[in-house]
This record gives structure tokens, C-alpha cells and sequence, in this order.
């Protein structure tokens, strides 16, 4: 976050009736917010011998509907009270309380959204508001027996807290089958009672023996437990080099919080990252996190939900939505991978997960910790301006060392057209393999090809929904759109000229390089490890642990690969096009790139053997090429965002000023084009303001629907959001034209 926020801003968020304040009444009017797309609370009626009072769950109509809100303070009194309707009811849950309604309201006013579509995120899961059903649970008894087995003794130790749980539950955490659990009812050393589902991490460890942390960890760690301990705002940046043990050390800050009684938020940028994180969480403090992002079921997601806002659930491992989660004392936050272009959400609601943590943080006066092998800009200038602390860690735990990275000039390669690894790299490729050990070949990029066209005419395969290529698929035989989905099979002969077999493969994807290392190295056991080929996340814990123990001696691989892993028999990393991602003038292209080539080449040689990264490179001459082959950490890498932050300085670009976006987009071409031209003549005019556009937007066409793009660029000073309220509420917009407002956009498509 850059310093778009004032301490009054944050302090101050609304004012009046929308500030949540408002103590416990009955008889009289109260307003209540639904999660529904409006802008202010609404007054209900309060039932005689009802009492609520603000942030209080209730049921009320809503049109034909019963909704769930929350009671946001007191009535505006603008409604007369005969045409009131009243408050069906109140729920036996704990009150949202005022930091995150505060919270709320501060990020709707900030990202320009409906109120109640920033509430609808805190309220994610409608079954938490079911009667929870009830389930059998097994409880230790105060029976003693001398001779049981080990399994039968890992169960009763397991229980030694006197919590119920289910059998399944119990069998995990005792390593036995629930059929050993239920063994012992009969011997009366457990007995059943009924329990609702309960809340996931309820008791975690934090005493349990911990890794043996190097002087540079235990140093920072010791200072983010002193930021726990004292209770307050304050945020660092835990600065490692990949293989540094920056979980470790910020797991001790964890445990200084649940030391305390108090909860714990850890936000991940992908759900893929989680799998080794749990089983290093699970050694630690002795029980699973809870979990929360998009794919959990309906039960787990009520379960976490109840048990945050209750105070039982202690730690919450989430994606970007889990800030929202209705945490009842919360004492840490953890920003992993603060880096990642993963923590912004594009569409509903548009907000970064990282910038708008920092805020809640403030707002609740608890620390924050943003973690990182290559920080963001917008984070490290402000390290560089002193409103965040700086905690590095410069080695790799254990002694193992930083890889030698070196670039390989593809100019100087032959290959043909169906080739696109480099002699170099094959023959560092077979002296690897000849060592046992394993190699990684990246390449971001899915799918076999990312374009197939014609030789005989030239005609290129396009999405007829967005403009985009269609990328071939040879596993699923397809040729599909990443964007909106749409597949079709490869036609037998061209659709435009009719020629037959003229349809030809351009550019690889990984599916291609994994044709090409088994033609290469027909010996060697080839795993191609993608977002669509390890589609669930059991499934990919599978294959991750197949590597681990060493059963794959060629990874091929996306950015699901790139970032969180520990392979300790990887030692050569080959990036197949480091290019890829420079073309295209986003603002952030060469910084994105950097931060992804660091990861990935940060997998080799993790443990006690040496590692090497090879670069295929047309540029290898690019400073981000030059950077990465800089050896030690701080040198390539602070010199490159040094360069980088001058060349957005002289540009007026963030973190050094404003932008904004503003998207219009609709399924009619001209009236879309319209709405654009409108809004581009009425743009307002002021000293540091500046509005490019309208254009085209990159994918002019996304899903159907036609977009074009405004850009707003402005000094800090400026209070963008009112000026950009003023100008696009002055605009008529068709019912049938959307218009969305993006503050702080990371990328321009």
C-alpha cells in the first residue's frame, strides 16, 4: 500500500447513521444493511420484546424476500414508521463487531462500491445462519486401562483435552482408523454424545517444539512477537531469500498470538501454495488451520465461519476473501507472498487484498506482516520512506546456498520451428539426470500451442467471445479460450478457406515441452504439473509429494510450481521463455517478471546440493536478465527495483501518483462506444489530473461483451474518488451499459 491513506482517513471512515453506532433497543426503528448492491442502510422496526442492538445478525423482508443483515446503527427517520416493515429476527450469534463495520464502510467509500455489496462478503456463507445439524461425537471417559495398543493409546491422548470430536476427526489426528475409535466405546474408556460439527483449529499449540531458528531468524522473529505483544498497529516487511525460513520465523508471531487467546489471519495468493504450508502448521502447533477460500463445501465453509465469528476457530488460512470473515479478537495478520498480482480481485467488488489488510490492520490497532523473497515497489517504497520496518534475512536456512542463475542467448540457437530447448540446456539437463537428481522446466504458459492458424491463408483461431487466441489443448483434444471458456474441437479442414490439413501449432505451451524433454530423455519419468492437470487440490498434493520422494525425474511446469515448494533433490531450473510477459507495455510487466523468474529459480537447490537456473532468453542483455544473473540477493535485486522506481518516478506513475480505471463495457458495440466517448468529453479538468482514453481495452472484447478503457492518472493530493463520483454520476448510462470504477488497477486488460 503506498500512502493513499491518512491516519483521520482510516480513523474517520463515515459519520452518522452508517457509523455503526447505537446501543440495545426494542420498540423503535434501527437501520440494517442487507448484502445486496445499495448504498445506505435500511430502517426496519423492532418487535416488542426484541432487543438488538448495532452489528447484530437479523432476518428481515426484503421485497418478496427474507434476507440476512446486519443492524448498522440507529434509524435515518426518514421513513415513517407506519410503512415500516419490522425485523422478523434476531440469530444467536455474536455481534459483527464495530472495527469491521467500520472496516466496510471504509473500503466501499474507497473502492466506490455499493455498501451493501462489501457487506455481502462478510456474510459468504449462508448456511452459518442454519441451525447447525448435530453429529456423533466421542469424548474421553474417566475409566483407566492398562493394556491397550499403540493406535488405542494415540486415540486416548488425542482426547486428553476433553473436547468431543468426531471419529473421523480423531482418527486423523491419532493416525488410526476410525474403527479403532469406535472400538473403544465398547471397552468404556470413550462415550458418544452429540455435538454440532465444531469449529476447525480450535486448540492449536503453541507450545510444541519449533524448528531451531539461525541468528538472522530468531532476530526477526523476536521482533514481530514484540509487535504482538504490544497490541498495536505496526507493519514489517519479512524480506528473505526463497529457502530462507520466513514461515518459520513468522509462525513464532503466531504463537505469540495464541499465547495470548487471541485469532490469527495468514492470506495466501493461491489455495495451490496451502498444501505444504498445512503439513508444516500441522507440526508445529499440532492441529490443521482452518481453511477458506472458493472451493470449500457449503458445511466447511458455515463451520469456519461460525467458529471466527465465535471466537473458537484461532487460525484461518484464507485467499484474498477471508479478510472479510467476521473475526471476533483478531491479533495478527500475515500477508504471504505479498507480492502477488493474485491478491487483487478484477471483478464485483474490486480491491486489493493486501492493500485493504493494511487498513483493517490500522483500524483494529494489530500488526501486520507482509512477507516476500522480491517485495512489491509500492512495499518497499515504503520501506524506503520509514513507515514500514524492515526485517531481512539474506541466507537460505541450513547452510544451502543462493543457485548460480546464467543466461542463455537464443539468438545465437538453430532450432526449428517444432524445437525450444536450447543445446546448452539439454546438456545441463543430461549431467543432472546423470546425478539423480531432478530438473524443472518452466514455462507459463498452458495448453500445447497458444495460437493455431492456416499455412495456406493465415487465418488465425480466435475466441468468438474475446479477443483472443484459442489455445490448443492435445490432452483434452480442444481448442479453448482462458478467458471465457469456450471450447471447440480442432476442425478437419479450415473454417475459413476450407483447405484440409493446413492447420498448424505456433509457440509452445507446456504440454509441448513435455513432448519434447520425453523425445529428448525417453528414459526419464516426466510429470507435466498445470492448473488443468491438477485440477483439485487433493490432487495436486499427490503429485507434489511425488516429486518430494523423488518418483519424477523432469517436472514441467506453470506458475503452480513456481512459488512454496521444497523439493530438496532439485537442483536445475530451465526457463524455457524468460521473455514471456515483457511485451505489451503494462506499467508492471518487467517488475512481474522479475518477481516470477526469482521464484521459480529459487526451487533449485533448496537443501545441501548446489543449484543452477538457465535463463532462454532473446534478451539476454534485459536488465531483469542481468539482475536475476547478479549473485547474492540484495545487489541484483534492490538495483533493479531502484531503476524501477526512477523510471516510474519520472513517468508520474504509482507508487509516485494515482491511477484509476474506469471500464465501460456492454454487449452493443456502437452504444458501448457511446457511453466511452461520452465520459472522455466530460473528463474533468484540473492541475494534477490527467485522463487518457477512451480505447479500446487490450481484450476489447471479453465474454461477449465490448469494453473500452479510461485511464485517470492524479496527484496524491487529489481526492480522486469524489472527483471520479462527480464525473461518471454525470453521465446517462444505459441499462445495458456497464460502467466500473477501478482504484489502484494492477493490470489493464
Amino acid at each position: 500500500m503506498s500512502d493513499l491513506f491518512s491516519d483521520e482517513q482510516i480513523t474517520n471512515p463515515v459519520s452518522g447513521a452508517d457509523s455503526g453506532q447505537g446501543g440495545s433497543v426494542s420498540g423503535h426503528a434501527m437501520a440494517v444493511l442487507v448484502p445486496y448492491p445499495v448504498d445506505k442502510a435500511y430502517d426496519y422496526l423492532i418487535p416488542e420484546g426484541l432487543s438488538v442492538e448495532a452489528g447484530d445478525y437479523v432476518l428481515v423482508p426484503l421485497g418478496r424476500r427474507e434476507v440476512v443483515g446486519v443492524v448498522w446503527g440507529e434509524a435515518a427517520g426518514d421513513v415513517s414508521s407506519a410503512k415500516l416493515k419490522s425485523v422478523i429476527m434476531a440469530y444467536d450469534l455474536p455481534s459483527m463487531g464495530k472495527v469491521q463495520r467500520d472496516f466496510i464502510a471504509w473500503l466501499a467509500k474507497y473502492c466506490m462500491s455499493p455498501l451493501g455489496f462489501v457487506l455481502k462478503m462478510s456474510l459468504s456463507a449462508p448456511g452459518a445462519f442454519e441451525a447447525p445439524a448435530l453429529a456423533k461425537g466421542y469424548k474421553k471417559t474417566d475409566i483407566k486401562s492398562s493394556k491397550l495398543t499403540a493406535q488405542q493409546g494415540r486415540v486416548l491422548e488425542a482426547l486428553q483435552d476433553g473436547l468431543p470430536r468426531r471419529a473421523s476427526e480423531i482418527a486423523e489426528i491419532a493416525d488410526v482408523s476410525a474403527g479403532v475409535v469406535k472400538g473403544l466405546l465398547s471397552k468404556g474408556l470413550v462415550e458418544q454424545v452429540d455435538i454440532y460439527n465444531p469449529a476447525p483449529c480450535r486448540k492449536p499449540d503453541p507450545y510444541r517444539e519449533r524448528a531451531q531458528l539461525s541468528e538472522s531468524q530468531q532476530m526477526a522473529a523476536d521482533r514481530l512477537c514484540e509487535m504482538v505483544e504490544h497490541k498495536a498497529y505496526h507493519c514489517a516487511l519479512l524480506d528473505g531469500v526463497t529457502g530462507a525460513g520466513k514461515t518459520e520465523v513468522y509462525f513464532e508471531a503466531l504463537a505469540t498470538a495464541l499465547k495470548k487467546g487471541r485469532q490469527v489471519l495468514i492470506l495466501l495468493p493461491e489455495i495451490a501454495l496451502s498444501n505444504a504450508f498445512l503439513e508444516r502448521f500441522q507440526a508445529r502447533f499440532g492441529c490443521a488451520p482452518a481453511l477458506w477460500h472458493s472451493n470449500l463445501s457449503k458445511g466447511a465453509r458455515s463451520n469456519t465461519w461460525r467458529g471466527v465469528a465465535k471466537g473458537d476457530t484461532k487460525v484461518v488460512i484464507g485467499a484474498r476473501s477471508a479478510l472479510f470473515l467476521p473475526f471476533s479478537d483478531l491479533g495478527l495478520i500475515v500477508i504471504d507472498e505479498e507480492h502477488e498480482q493474485a491478491y487483487k480481485q478484477e471483478d464485483g467488488v474490486i480491491y486489493h487484498a493486501r492493500d485493504m489488510a493494511v487498513v483493517r490492520a490500522h483500524m483494529g490497532q494489530i500488526p501486520i506482516t507482509l512477507v516476500s523473497a522480491t517485495p512489491s515497489l509500492e512495499t518497499m517504497n515504503n520501506v524506503w520512506e520509514g513507515k514500514y520496518e524492515h526485517l531481512s534475512l539474506l541466507d537460505r536456512y541450513g547452510g544451502a546456498r543462493m543457485p548460480e542463475v546464467s543466461a542463455i542467448d537464443m539468438r545465437r540457437e538453430k532450432l526449428d520451428a517444432r524445437h525450444f530447448l536450447s543445446l546448452a540446456l539439454r546438456d545441463e539437463m543430461e549431467k543432472t539426470l546423470e546425478r539423480g537428481e531432478q530438473v524443472l522446466l518452466f514455462l507459463n504458459r498452458r495448453g500445447y500451442a497458444p495460437l493455431t492458424l492456416c499455412r495456406h491463408c493465415g487465418h488465425k483461431y480466435e475466441c468468438p467471445r474475446c479477443t483472443a487466441w484459442l489455445v490448443e489443448h492435445k490432452r483434452g483434444g480442444a481448442l479453448q479460450c482462458h478467458h471465457c471458456g469456450f471450447s471447440m474441437r480442432p476442425p478437419e479442414k479450415c473454417m475459413e478457406c476450407g483447405e484440409v490439413d493446413t492447420l498448424v501449432a505456433c509457440g509452445p505451451g507446456v504440454e509441448r515441452v513435455f513432448e519434447e524433454a520425453k523425445e529428448y530423455f525417453p528414459e526419464a519419468r516426466v510429470m507435466l504439473l498445470a492448473s488443468d492437470t491438477a485440477e483439485h487440490p487433493d490432487e495436486l498434493k499427490k503429485m507434489l509429494k511425488t516429486i518430494r520422494e523423488g518418483e519424477v525425474d523432469i517436472i514441467i511446469g506453470t506458475q503452480i510450481i513456481a512459488k512454496g515448494h521444497h523439493f530438496p533433490n532439485l537442483t536445475l531450473v530451465g526457463v524455457v521463455d524468460a521473455d514471456l510477459g515483457l511485451q505489451g507495455g503494462e506499467l508492471r510487466a518487467s517488475e512481474r517478471v522479475y518477481q516470477l523468474l526469482h521464484q521459480v529459480a529459487g526451487r533449485a537447490g533448496r537443501a545441501e546440493k548446489k543449484g543452477r537456473v538457465l535463463l532462454q532468453s532473446f534478451m539476454p542483455d534485459h536488465r531483469i536478465m542481468q539482475a536475476l544473473c547478479e549473485s547474492g540477493h540484495g545487489a541484483g535485486r534492490d538495483a533493479f527495483l531502484e531503476v524501477e522506481a526512477s523510471e516510474r518516478e519520472m513517468a508520474h506513475m504509482p507508487p509516485f501518483s494515482r491511477l484509476a480505471g474506469i471500464i465501460v463495457s456492454g454487449r452493443d458495440n456502437g452504444q458501448t462506444l457511446e457511453v466511452a466517448k461520452a465520459l472522455g468529453k466530460t473528463a474533468p479538468q484540473a492541475e494534477g489530473l490527467h485522463t487518457l482514453g477512451p480505447a479500446p481495452a487490450p481484450y476489447a472484447r471479453l465474454r461477449g461483451k465490448f469494453r473500452y478503457r479510461l485511464l485517470v492518472q492524479a496527484d496524491k493530493g487529489i481526492n480522486l474518488q469524489k472527483t471520479l463520483a462527480h464525473w461518471v454520476g454525470g453521465v446517462k448510462v444505459p441499462s445495458t451499459v456497464r460502467v466500473y470504477i477501478d482504484i489502484d488497477p494492477q493490470s489493464f486488460f
